[in-house]
């Protein structure tokens, strides 16, 4: 080292005692060893951005529970909807095969009575004409059994010689619902697609936290520790140097300027919060309406059902009168036909409303969030061998 200041105490002796200079230190270490290590850690203490990071986080997790909850709810739904639809295609086909039998009895009958003049050949092609429509809708229906038995198959995993339909009950057991206003407000608070518009604008609001101007500066606690040691020999014998280094601080640091960045990434941040809470807003209407419309359909079930089961019986007693007036000749083979046609029509309606009885129940239960296989036992105790 050129121009170091030291003192010794032969220096003292020869009467030297203050600072010497001019001095000069020599070391050198030709061959040896040199080692190294360093320890460092940081520790934010004001970080915006990594708060609202750890939010959206958290959003994220709870986003990902509550899909897992609406895709239950869904498969739920569906697989219900496709075992009515399973029920309604095979008593479709069931009535159709009935309906085919009477038709080509009522041919039968039509074409002897024409032989003895006793009909219009007219009743012989009308017959004929609704046996050759029935042959080709049973053959359709036949096609729709064996589609929604598949479907109902992919769904549960269940082989089809175990798939046993039971039809909703004659009589459906009465279910509390509660008053339209209290279950909007439970559609409003517990509503699965609501929640997850609700966690989306969440997710937003800490996105646009994340470029506001208080969040450009972050504030750390640093620490470092470090050691440097070299040994060996060299032109004065054995020699070592070593260094140590200790540090412990706050470290502050404020961007000046990022050329636009972070205020091109706050307006569309800002932008896509809008777009949320609009998205928010929307989906808070279709759930209101979805959620009115099954409470209706709920309130007014039990009249429907008995108009149906109603009409039912009037088409029965209107095919037992026709088929009396038929044989007598006051009615026509048109007119028998087209009232075993209503009968089955108001047979499959009255099937299709007592369905649509129970399927609305769980989708109300599904806009409430309540949607669990408590649901489903209750549905299933409703239906009948």
């Amino acid at each position: 080292m050129n121009g170091a200041q030291f003192s010794a105490p032969a220096f003292t002796e020869m009467g030297l005692t203050g600072p010497v200079n001019q001095a000069s230190f020599g070391t050198s270490v030709q061959g040896g060893t040199a080692t190294r290590w360093s320890l460092g850690a940081r520790q934010p203490l004001y970080d915006a951005q990594r708060r609202a990071q750890s939010r959206q986080l958290n959003v994220a997790a709870e986003t990902a529970e509550v899909e897992w909850q609406a895709a239950q709810q869904d498969w739920m739904l569906e697989t219900t909807q496709r075992y009515f639809d399973l029920l309604l295609a095979e008593r479709r086909h069931a009535l159709l095969k009935q309906q085919q039998t009477a038709v080509e009895k009522a041919l039968a009958e039509a074409r002897d009575r024409y032989a003895i003049g006793d009909a219009p050949i007219t009743d012989t092609h009308e017959a004929a004409a609704r046996a050759l429509g029935l042959q080709a809708q049973a053959v359709a229906a036949a096609n729709d059994v064996e589609l929604a038995r598949q479907a109902l198959v992919d769904s549960t995993g269940l082989p089809p010689e175990k798939l046993q339909l039971q039809a909703p009950a004659d009589k459906q057991a009465p279910s509390e619902i509660k008053p339209l206003p209290q279950v909007l407000d439970l559609a409003r608070q517990h509503n699965l697609m609501l929640r997850l518009m609700q966690a989306q604008l969440d997710a937003a609001q800490a996105e646009v936290g994340k470029h506001q101007l208080a969040a450009s500066p972050t504030l750390e606690l640093v620490a470092q520790a470090s050691r440097e040691r070299l040994s060996g020999s060299g032109d004065f014998g054995s020699a070592s140097n070593t260094q140590s280094q200790q540090m412990i601080g706050l470290a502050l640091n404020v961007p000046l300027y990022t050329g636009g960045w972070r205020s091109a990434k706050l307006e569309e941040s800002l932008r896509l919060q809008d777009k949320a809470r609009a998205e928010l807003e929307r989906s808070r209407l279709q759930v209101g309406q979805q959620t009115r419309s099954a409470w209706l359909a709920l309130q007014s079930s039990t009249a429907r059902l008995d108009a149906l089961a109603q009409a039912l019986q009037a088409s029965l007693a209107r095919l037992d009168a026709t088929r009396l007036g038929r044989q007598v000749g006051d009615r026509t083979t048109l007119d028998l036909l087209n009232a075993e046609n209503d009968a089955a029509a108001a047979e499959l309606a009255l099937l299709q409303a007592r369905s649509d009885l129970l399927q609305n129940r769980l989708r109300l239960d599904a806009l409430l969030g309540q949607l669990d296989a408590a649901s489903l036992q209750a549905v299933n105790a409703s239906l009948q061998p």
